[in-house]
């Protein structure tokens, strides 16, 4: 890991560069202004051709419960990854982790995927599209499968437009779900290169 004393050293173009490296910032706390750079050992994708839906959330997409939405109210949805939810009392997300994907949102390469009912937000995912990769960085539900809905929307985008690569940067018993795997660095560095030499477009 590798920390920066001076968060104003952190541009959106050196973001977008550590992303095409493997590597990804994160904070200590959302009080600590400072953030660190991660490049784990063994990180967690989503294969795109073995990703699975469980049945039960299967039917849930099929009752269009959700009125899903792309880049709607992307600060929103960060806010809402940075609430206090249920096995995460605290979040990482800080002012300079809002700042900067807030401005990487607005030159295209930030992206929320988002579920609406009745008007209201009530779940989402956001993330860092980068030629054939897509950077999964938090998601969040204020109703059950709100974000696993947006989620089986994502990939099915991802699919669409040509995207290889789905990093959720570690893998949890609730990503494990879906078929996201552990993978060496060795063997993520060659997927990131494949991503990296395509042209692939999230809008």
């Amino acid at each position: 890991m590798h920390r920066s004393e001076d968060r104003l050293n952190i541009t959106p173009q050196l973001l977008i560069k550590a992303y095409s490296c493997g590597l990804f910032p994160m904070a200590e706390s959302a009080e600590d202004p400072e953030v660190f750079w991660v490049e784990p050992e063994i990180r967690g994708v989503i294969p795109l051709d073995q990703f699975h839906i469980p049945k039960s959330l299967a039917k849930t997409c099929r009752q269009n419960r959700f009125d899903v939405r792309i880049n709607t109210a992307f600060n929103a949805v960060i806010d809402g990854c940075a609430e206090p939810g249920p096995g995460r009392r605290k979040t990482w997300i800080n002012r300079t982790i809002r700042r900067l994907y807030s401005q990487l949102h607005d030159l295209g390469h930030a992206h929320s995927v988002e579920a609406w009912r009745n008007g209201e937000l009530m779940g989402g995912l956001y993330g860092v599209s980068l030629r054939g990769a897509f950077f999964g960085e938090s998601m969040f539900s204020r109703e059950k499968d709100a974000s696993k809905v947006c989620l089986v929307h994502l990939v099915k985008r991802l699919r669409q437009r040509g995207f290889v690569l789905l990093d959720t940067q570690f893998t949890t018993e609730h990503l494990k779900r879906f078929g996201a795997v552990d993978v060496p660095k060795e063997t993520y560095d060659s997927l990131l290169s494949e991503a990296m030499m395509l042209e692939a477009s999230f809008a």
